[in-house]
Formats: structure tokens, sequence, C-alpha cells
């Protein structure tokens, strides 16, 4: 009979991870995910286990001599030869591993795959601003030597009144205001809050390909993200991701600089005329003075207000100050990835990074200049929408329908969005 550890090193490392039920971090790093707890790294294609006893943010204990041997793919734990009856389930698997596909085969509900390629640009553009017409126009250039030639572009559906401050509804109304080439390719739905909703819809609509359009500075988080999760939450032969543009934190011209963090800080300072340096040039400038209100009236900016909290990419020194001293996004809370929409309890904080987790499981990483305090950590009103809680009208209807989980599936936004 085969020890426990011979029967992992015959399996690659992300089926040894998938079967002990741990999640990786992209990385090489393998974690458990309930305790957050850093269990195993890659090494050499198969597992490397660390010390099992470790607390996160302390000092590890001494590991023993059977936690320093158990990585050895020759190590027998006598434990294991002591006790035959607790070696069944592992003997059953390994001699019978067909038992075991139905799990790693399972991910998204089968879809036949009548469509080519959808191009999709998904971000906050909180305000809207002339990197946003860059973003949508190279959207639809790439689109346009598909056969499809489809693409849509998701705002995200946040709402906080110091990163995110116009709600969804009126962000969109601008967006097609100011963008009316691209005006009815923008999707306006209450389900497609993160990166995955957009890729889950996608897949269901029947598209072989996927191709993500992001900021410079975004694409290797979307790639990565991306494809770690192509065949679990959704299904393409192929996911592409393209650079708009790079973006120039430093740069107060052009639309390196034009960032809706600089936008926000300028409708903070009460600087109207960065703001609407920051916009398509054809907009008028009563239009763009009715944003700069609007934007200034959602943030309700108060005396004391820190830069970091509005435009943290612009005051990163404060922002690392204040997460260092653990003012900010401690282990155990919410946050939100600002990118790509993703909600996760933080396990584990980095130098400058955090490691989350979905309620669902899905792990991402991210940079805390990219994240946000989750809703449901926030000071912001709770509950139901003062104009959705009229049972019986179309938006409570939507606003029910948003709860159920995994309702969208089979939506065909393509017909339901495009011009007849």
């Amino acid at each position: 009979m085969k020890s426990f550890s011979n029967f992992l090193s015959e399996a690659t490392a992300s089926q040894q991870a998938a079967r002990l039920g741990l999640v990786g971090d992209g990385h090489g790093g393998w974690y458990d995910k309930s305790s957050g707890e850093f269990v195993a790294k890659t090494e050499k294609g198969t597992l490397k286990f660390y010390n099992k006893r470790q607390k996160i943010g302390q000092k590890d204990p001494a590991q023993t001599e059977k936690e320093k041997n158990i990585s050895d793919p020759n190590f027998n734990d006598p434990a294991l030869q002591q006790q035959p009856v607790q070696q069944e389930p592992v003997q059953q698997v390994a001699q019978q591993p067909q038992a075991q596909e139905p799990v790693e085969q399972e991910g998204p509900p089968p879809v036949p795959k009548t469509k080519g390629t959808l191009t999709v640009a998904f971000g906050r553009f909180n305000p809207p601003t002339i990197g946003h017409q860059q973003l949508m126009d190279v959207a639809a250039q790439a689109a346009s030597g598909d056969e499809d030639g489809n693409y849509l572009i998701f705002p995200s559906r946040s709402q906080d009144k110091k990163k995110n401050p116009l709600d969804p509804d009126t962000k969109i109304q601008y967006m097609q205001k100011f963008y009316p080439a691209h005006a009815e390719y923008i999707v306006n739905d209450p389900n497609t809050k993160t990166i995955f909703d957009v890729l889950r819809l996608a897949h269901n609509d029947g598209y072989t390909n996927v191709r993500i359009i992001g900021g410079g500075d975004r694409v290797k988080e979307f790639d990565k993200l991306a494809n770690n999760y192509n065949g679990t939450t959704y299904q393409f032969d192929n996911i592409e991701v393209l650079s708009a543009g790079n973006r120039d934190p430093d740069s107060t011209k052009g639309v390196e600089g034009m960032s809706a963090s600089r936008l926000r800080l300028a409708a903070a300072e009460g600087d109207f005329n960065t703001f609407r340096s920051g916009l398509p040039p054809e907009i008028k400038k009563s239009e763009a003075k009715e944003l700069f209100d609007v934007l200034r009236g959602a943030m309700q900016v108060k005396e004391g207000w820190n830069i970091w909290e509005i435009a943290p990419k612009l005051d990163f020194s404060t922002l690392r100050e204040t997460y260092v001293s653990d003012k900010i996004f401690r282990n155990g809370e919410l946050v939100e990835n600002l990118n790509t929409g993703l909600v996760g309890k933080i396990i584990r904080r980095g130098t400058n990074y955090l490691i989350c987790v979905t309620e669902s499981g899905q792990m991402f990483k991210s940079w805390i200049k990219d994240v946000t305090e989750a809703v449901t950590n926030s000071d912001a009103p709770s509950g139901v929408p003062a104009d959705q809680r009229l049972v019986g009208t179309d938006s409570h209807r939507k606003y029910v329908e948003s709860m159920v989980p995994g309702h969208t599936w089979g939506r065909q936004f393509i017909n339901k969005y495009r011009k007849k």
C-alpha cells in the first residue's frame, strides 16, 4: 500500500492542492481556505509543505521533525502505518482515481459555443474621463477585426463617498452622453458587479473566446486572474488581455495623466479647470460644470479629508503609513478590489498588498492602492434603496432578482443592448 506522501508525488501540484482543499495565491503559494494559513509552496512541480502550526502575523513555532520531513516524497509517516483504518480513504483515492474525476471536472455549466470572440471592458468610470474614451475606442477597434465584431462596456456597481461617489445610474447616464459613439454598448445591469460576472455572462451567451481591454497598469492583474479561473468559473478556448494605453500618475497633462483619481481630487479641491481638462474636449463647459457639481455633492467633502482616501495613487506614502500602523485593511475585514469588483475577506497582509478570499472561495491578491473597504464595512446607508421598496414595481423586481445567486445565467446581453 502506498504512503500518503508517495501518492501525492504522483500528481501535479495543482491536483495535490485540489485534493487537499487548498487554494492558490497565483504565485506558487497554497493556503488553507478556512483559516487562511499558508500551508505549502510549489517547488519543481510538487508541493512542499511548511509548518502546519504557523500563525499569520506571529513568529512561527519551531518545526517538528515530522514537519521537516513531510515534503520528502520518500518519507513514510509511522502514524499512517500504525493506523490502517485511517488510511482507507487515501487508499480508495489512490486505487480508484476515477472517483475524483467529477470533482476535478466540476466547472461552469456546459453551453454550446456558437459565437466567436466578445471584447469587454470592465471599469469604475467614476467619474468618466478622457482616458475612458481611449479605453472604449481601443475596445471597438479590437472587436472590429472579429467576425462578430461585438464589444461591451461594463461599469462597476460600487458606490461610496470617497472613491466611487457617483451611483451606477448617474455614472452611466454621463458616460452615454459623453461617449455617444459607444452609448449602445454600455451595459447598465445590477448583476455585473465583478469581472467574473462579465466573463460568466460571455460564457453563457455562447462565446468561444473573450478579449479583455484594460489600462496598461491592469493588464497583468486581469490576465492572471481571468486565466486562473478559466475552466472552473467559465470556459473559453482563449482569453486575451490587451492594454488601452499606459498611465503616468505623475503626469498632469494628456490622456496618460488624467485618471479618475485626479479628477476626484480636482473636484474635492474645487479645481474646475483641472477637472474639465480631464474630460473629452468636445464636452460643453456647462455639461462639465454639471458633472463637477454632481461629483462634489456626492463626495460630501468636509474639512479634514485626506488625499489618500479620495485618490490613493496620488498619495501612496500616507496610504502605506496608515496601512502599516494597522488602521486600515485589517485581517478578517472585507475589501473590494477596485479594478475587478471582487469582494473578499483579508486573510494575509503583506508589505503593501493583501491576499483575500471571496465568499465562493476564489483567492485574489490586491495592492493596497487598488482596494477599498467593502460596503458592509462602511458607514453608508444599507438596505433596500428608497426607490426600490415599493412592491410590484420594476425597480423592486430588479432589486429582488439581484439577490438571487446565479439568476442571470443564460441572459442574452448582445441582443438586448444592440440597436436593431
